[in-house]
């Protein structure tokens, strides 16, 4: 049974395509799509099962061919023959599937039966999941929803998680962790995130990425805030265009690479890259989620590390105000932490602070499996009373199932005069209280534990035996 098909193309191929459909045994033409509004519109209806596009569609970009397999359609462009940066372009897009537009009507059959047979696998993985052994054999089923502190990093003298290991991203000893590091050629990506309020999100994500960096270890600060980006002014870059936007936009034109991704992050200190962030909050269309994943991958290959400082809000009320498919104004927060290999909670060291950062932990199992640890900022007694660390520590630990916690002293004189400066911590005040503990934070991010045991000894506090 041949299957419905829509067409999307430039009008100069419009004649070239009605020649390579006619007489397919595949499919048949159901419309013609003027652009790529209406193809959108058709395929949302349920009015195709394969959309062929060309690679110069207007507006085709890797978050319309995503809307369109997500709409339940398999997308194959056409290029000219003699373009092969055509097809590349379609490929960056995210379509798998392409062809000459100069091909025949076999030759076109034979890429809708491979988009059926491709089909096939999922059908048995399917009946293996319901019981019965899959090609491969029986696979693993889904394993219980992970508990909040499942998800957080119980560290140990060393700062190792040793309770609670993710499924995907167990650690073993210390040797299988230097291993493993020197087996993987791309980055980690760490997320700082935390709830409402003047937490510090930025202040930690930028002292920890100028802390990771150095001359062999390049670290690839990003700031996604679609609410309140601020990393620019925090480090003093005056920058023509948000080096963020002009990424999230070569992206979703499917020419973003590394190197075009490192032309676009000025490098502000040793081995420390930027990309600057949106200037205003109204722009938050710029960046999507589908274009911040296309850059997180990227920066994988360029940096160590990449550090993400992300908005607060992860909420998803478009469901609720549109019928179909919306943009998401919190999608690039919740693509980042989907994304994650590492995550920071940042809070408040005050009842207010601590109130919010407990429902953070709650809703951390649904937004990410990353790896969790929970840092809090602004650590004095006048909000909690006398023993502000021991206080804060029984606190997560009793409402929200916190083992560790890491504190940043409040040191509100050397993080003005870093801000007045456009310097880091380490730059500004490098004796700083709060500079030695978010230097901690970094080692025990990195795994480079030759002086954490001095500065925890300093700032981590004394845990209570119970009987």
């Amino acid at each position: 049974m041949s299957r419905p098909l829509v067409t999307a193309v430039a009008p100069r191929w419009e004649s070239q395509v009605a020649a390579l459909l006619a007489g397919s045994t595949q499919v048949r033409l159901v419309r013609r799509c003027a652009d790529l509004p209406e193809l959108m519109g058709v395929t949302r209806a349920g009015l195709a099962d394969v959309v062929l596009v060309s690679h110069d569609l207007r507006g085709l970009d890797r978050d319309a061919v995503l809307g369109l397999g997500a709409a339940g359609a398999h997308v194959v462009g056409v290029h000219p023959r003699d373009d092969p940066e055509a097809a590349r372009t379609l490929h960056r897009r995210g379509v798998t599937s392409v062809l000459e537009v100069e091909s025949s009507t076999p030759e076109l059959d034979a890429v809708l039966a491979a988009l059926g047979r491709a089909d096939a696998p999922e059908d048995d993985r399917g009946a293996a999941g319901a019981g019965g052994p899959g090609p491969a054999g029986p696979g693993p089923g889904p394993g219980p929803a992970p508990d909040p502190a499942a998800l957080l990093v119980e560290a140990g003298p060393q700062g190792v998680q040793q309770d609670h290991p993710g499924p995907d991203r167990a650690l073993g000893t210390d040797q299988e962790e230097l291993t493993r590091q020197d087996a993987t050629p791309e980055g980690e990506v760490v997320v700082v995130w935390g709830p409402h309020g003047s937490t510090g999100r930025t202040t930690v994500a930028v002292n920890l990425a100028a802390e990771l960096a150095s001359v062999t270890t390049p670290v690839l600060l990003v700031d996604a805030d679609t609410y309140g980006a601020g990393v620019a002014q925090a480090l003093a870059v005056l920058d023509e265009s948000p080096g963020v936007a002009a990424a999230a936009r070569a992206a979703d034109q499917g020419t973003l690479d590394a190197d075009h991704l490192l032309r676009l992050a000025p490098r502000v200190r040793p081995g420390l890259l930027v990309l600057t962030g949106l200037p205003r909050a109204d722009r938050w269309t710029e960046l999507r989620e589908s274009a911040l994943a296309d850059i997180l991958q990227q920066a994988r290959s360029v940096a160590r590390w990449v550090v993400v400082d992300v908005a607060p809000t992860v909420e998803q009320d478009e469901e609720l105000s549109f019928d179909t498919s919306a943009p998401r104004r919190n999608g690039a927060a919740l693509a980042a932490l989907e994304d994650a290999d590492r995550v920071l909670v940042v809070g408040t060291g005050d009842p207010v602070g601590l109130q919010r950062l407990v429902r953070c932990v709650d809703q951390l199992p649904g937004l990410t499996r990353a790896k969790a640890q929970v840092v809090v900022t602004r650590v004095r007694p006048g909000p909690v009373g006398p023993e502000p660390g021991r206080r804060i520590t029984e606190t997560l630990r009793r409402f929200a199932g916190v083992g560790q916690v890491h504190l940043v002293p409040e040191d509100r004189d050397a993080v003005d005069a870093a801000l007045l400066h456009g310097h880091t911590l380490a730059e500004a005040r490098p004796s700083s209280p709060a500079r030695e503990s978010i230097r901690t934070l970094a080692h025990l991010v990195s795994g480079r534990r030759s002086s954490v045991d001095a500065a925890r000894s300093r700032w981590w506090p004394r845990r209570r035996t119970r009987d």
